[in-house]
């Protein structure tokens, strides 16, 4: 029976079929296919008669056999119903489900939210209000501000990798991998992250001229959607990474030479923590300033949902 793919739907080639039933199929394969097993019945079917007629169909008959005779004696001395009226008194439908949503959530957020990365956000939080209540830095709260965009950038680079991810190979065969996972890691990120400097911002001393503690939220979605758009042409290690970079060496000269409106730059002589507080005050704050980050984060969401066959394959990225 011949096969084809569409946009809906795809199914397994008679050639992939007698191959996975010998055991002769490419470990990758295998894994799409049984992904792809538990949606579709029709591929099931043929898939199971196809092995059963190979050459496992003795070892499957007596394994099968084997089961049901276990099963047999354990209903006749009660142990089955026992087993299962302690498993439904021990864990409640909504425990288990819980359970399993968390297991999901787990594997799909991926090494992002494990503690190394995790201790790393803390510890930058940590430093800075350290840096303003202990030592009396006045230039922690704006430091944090000019970062704050750029810091949930690095839990997606980290994410995409075969070097950083231990199930990458898992990821890149399976259908349920590209942009669908990528959102769900990068939601991951933000979830955890934007919270967490949202209240460091809140902790540490007002400064004059400083934007506020949340205003820095539509410049990350922007940046986090940009770098989403590049990741889609270079991989998101290197879109990372050149946002961060761009945005820093930005934020950095035009502090220097003032060119945000409304700020005198470096050559007035002022202290740095000012300059740099009237630069992000003029990026961040104000209707102008905050609609213009929107536009850009619907821009760059558009071009994501353009360039969504590009996050087919998470080898890339």
């Amino acid at each position: 029976m011949s096969r084809r793919r569409t946009a809906a739907a795809w199914h397994v080639s008679d050639g992939n079929m007698l191959a996975y039933a010998a055991n002769s199929l490419a470990e990758t394969d295998c894994w799409s296919i049984e992904k792809h097993l538990e949606a579709c019945s029709s591929c099931a079917r043929e898939v199971s008669a196809a092995v059963l007629a190979g050459a496992a169909a003795p070892e499957l008959a007596r394994t099968r056999d084997a089961v049901m005779a276990l099963a047999g004696a354990e209903a006749g001395t009660g142990r089955t119903g026992a087993l299962r009226g302690r498993r439904r008194r021990r864990d409640s439908r909504t425990g288990a489900a819980l359970r399993g949503w968390a297991v999901r959530f787990g594997w799909a957020a991926g090494p992002t939210l494990r503690l190394p990365w995790l201790l790393a956000l803390v510890a930058v939080a940590a430093l800075a209000v350290v840096m303003a209540r202990v030592g009396e830095i006045a230039e922690a709260r704006p430091l944090l501000l000019m970062f704050a965009p750029v810091l949930p950038l690095s839990g997606p680079a980290l994410s995409y990798s075969r070097y950083a991810d231990p199930l990458h190979e898992v990821a890149a065969s399976t259908p349920s991998g590209g942009l669908r996972l990528l959102l769900i890691r990068t939601a991951a990120v933000l979830g955890v992250s934007t919270p967490l400097v949202t209240v460091t911002g809140f902790l540490l001393p007002a400064a004059p001229g400083t934007p506020g503690a949340a205003t820095w939220l539509l410049p990350a979605l922007a940046l986090t959607l940009a770098t989403l758009t590049l990741g889609s042409y270079t991989g998101c290690r290197y879109a990372a990474a050149g946002i961060s970079a761009t945005w820093l060496a930005a934020v950095a000269l035009a502090s220097r030479t003032g060119l945000v409106p409304g700020t005198a730059g470096g050559a007035s002589g002022e202290p740095f923590r000012v300059v740099l507080a009237e630069t992000l005050n003029g990026l961040f704050s104000g209707p102008a300033a905050q609609g213009g980050w929107a536009v850009a984060a619907a821009l760059c969401a558009g071009l994501v949902a353009l360039r969504r066959t590009s996050f087919g394959h998470l080898e890339r990225l």
